[in-house]
C-alpha cells in the first residue's frame, strides 16, 4: 500500500493535478473563514461594478415617482458626473427612437435630458428593431438613475448581531463628502459585481463550493452504480449479463444531455435543487463506467486466484469483494474522478440552459454563468462576470483530468515509461 502510494505521488501530472485541485478546495474552504460576512446579498443597484473599491450601501430611498425637475448647479453637477458620455449617447438614442425630435434633445444639458427622460421612458414600450439586450440596458439604465433624484440622503446600514435584521446606522446627505476609510460596509471587490450587485468573488467561491459538491454527489452514485453493475455483469455472466447490458445499451444509444434535459425538465423549477441536480446527472452518467468495469472483471474471472476461490467454497459476493475488486480498485478511482469532473461540467451544462438548480440564494458555476448571459454581461463588455467562472471551471476540470492521466501512467503498464 505505502508503496502504491509513492508510486503515485511520483508521477509528475498526478502531483500538479492534485496541487492544483488542493488550492481550490482550500480557498473554497478557508476564504469565508478570513472575510467577515461576505456580501453575498445585494450591494447595488442591479448592475455591474468595475472591479475594485465599492462602499455596500443598503439604499432604501424610492424614487420611481416621474416629477419635473428644478435641478440647482450643485445638484446638476452632482448627477452630470455620474452620467457618462455613453449613457447620454444611449438616452438620447431611446428618446428618438420613441418619437421626440432629435432637434428637441440636448445630451450636454443633464437637467433637460433628465426631464425629458423621467417623463418618457417606458419599460414596456415596444421599438421596433430594439433587441433584448438593448432593452435590458436601458431598463437597468433606468434603474441607475433613479437612485439620483432624491434630495434625500442615502442610508448606511447593517446587520444586527443577533437578529440578522438591516439597522440604520447613519444617513448621509448627498452634499456630504464622505471618507470611504470610516464607511462601516466598506469592501475591496476584486472581481467587482454582477448584475445583482453581488461581490463575484465571494459568489464566486461559494459557487465553486456548492459545483464541487454536486460533482462529488453525482461522482459516487454513477460509479457506485456502475461498479456494481459491472461487477455482477462481468463475474456472473449469462442471463444477468445480458439483461444488465440490454439496459446498458439502451441507455448508450441516448445522448446523456438529453436525458438531462428530459429528466430536469420533467422535475419542475420548484423542485430543482443542487443535490437534486447531483442526483439526476448521477442516475445518468454511469453507462461508461459500467461497461469498461465489466471489461476488466471479464479479464480477472478466469485468473488463478479466483478460481482458487471458488474451489474452496467462497460465496459469490465474497469472491467479487476479496478477489476481484482488490485488483481494479485503482481503475475504479480514476473512474470516480472522471466522473466528479464529468459531473461539474454537465451541472454547467444545464444550468447554461436555464435547467440548473432553481435558487439564486445558493449559486452554483454554472448559474453564475447564466445569470451573465441573460444579463448580457458579453455583450456590455463586464468580462468580470463570466471569465472567472470560465476559468475555474478549466481549472477544475483540468485538474482532475491531469490527475486520472497521472494514476493512469502508474497502473497502466503499457504506458510506464
Amino acid at each position: 500500500m505505502k508503496h502504491t502510494i509513492r508510486q503515485v505521488f511520483r508521477s509528475g501530472k498526478f502531483v500538479v493535478g492534485f496541487i492544483i485541485f488542493m488550492i481550490i478546495i482550500a480557498f473554497v474552504v478557508f476564504y469565508p473563514l478570513f472575510v467577515r460576512n461576505p456580501p453575498l446579498e445585494i450591494i447595488g443597484q442591479g448592475t455591474f461594478f468595475p472591479p475594485g473599491v465599492y462602499v455596500n450601501v443598503f439604499d432604501s430611498i424610492d424614487s420611481s415617482t416621474r416629477y419635473t425637475l428644478n435641478l440647482d448647479d450643485a445638484t446638476a453637477k452632482r448627477i452630470a458626473s455620474k452620467l457618462n458620455e455613453d449613457d447620454r449617447l444611449a438616452m438620447g438614442e431611446w428618446l428618438v427612437a420613441s418619437g421626440i425630435a432629435e432637434s428637441e434633445i440636448n445630451t450636454a444639458d443633464t437637467a433637460l435630458l433628465m426631464d425629458q427622460w423621467l417623463n418618457n421612458f417606458d419599460s414596456k414600450l415596444s421599438i421596433p428593431g430594439m433587441t433584448n439586450a438593448k432593452r435590458n440596458y436601458f431598463i437597468r439604465l433606468d434603474a441607475s438613475l433613479d437612485g439620483l433624484l432624491s434630495e434625500e440622503g442615502a442610508i448606511i446600514a447593517a446587520r444586527d448581531a443577533d437578529t440578522g435584521e438591516l439597522e440604520e446606522k447613519e444617513v448621509i446627505a448627498q452634499t456630504d463628502y464622505v471618507n470611504i476609510g470610516q464607511a462601516a460596509n466598506i469592501r475591496v471587490l476584486p472581481l467587482g459585481t454582477d448584475n445583482f450587485g453581488r461581490d463575484v468573488l465571494t459568489e464566486l467561491v461559494k459557487a465553486t463550493g456548492v459545483s464541487l459538491l454536486i460533482g462529488f454527489i453525482a461522482g459516487l452514485i454513477a460509479t457506485g452504480i456502475g461498479l456494481s453493475l459491472g461487477l455482477l455483469a462481468g463475474y456472473v455472466g449469462g442471463i444477468v449479463d445480458d439483461g444488465i447490458m440490454f439496459v446498458t445499451n439502451l441507455f448508450t444509444v441516448i445522448p446523456t444531455i438529453v436525458l438531462l434535459i428530459l429528466i430536469s425538465f420533467s422535475i419542475g423549477q420548484e423542485h430543482r435543487g443542487p443535490v437534486t441536480i447531483a442526483v439526476v446527472i448521477g442516475f445518468t452518467s454511469w453507462v461508461w463506467t459500467t461497461r469498461a468495469v465489466r471489461a476488466q472483471v471479464i479479464s480477472l474471472r478466469n485468473r488463478d486466484h479466483v478460481n482458487l476461490s471458488k474451489l474452496s467454497g467462497h460465496s459469490t459476493v465474497r469472491i467479487i469483494l476479496l478477489s476481484i475488486l482488490p485488483f481494479i480498485a485503482s481503475y475504479v478511482v480514476m473512474a470516480l474522478i472522471l466522473q466528479i469532473s464529468a459531473g461539474i461540467l454537465a451541472e454547467a451544462s444545464l444550468s447554461i440552459l436555464g435547467l440548473g438548480p432553481r435558487t439564486t440564494d445558493i449559486p452554483t458555476l454554472g448559474l453564475m454563468l447564466n445569470w451573465a448571459f441573460i444579463y448580457q454581461a458579453q455583450v456590455l463588455g463586464q468580462w468580470w462576470a463570466y471569465i472567472p467562472v470560465i476559468l475555474v471551471i478549466a481549472l477544475i476540470a483540468f485538474s482532475l483530468n491531469l490527475m486520472n492521466t497521472g494514476l493512469d501512467q502508474v497502473f497502466n503498464p503499457a504506458l510506464r515509461e
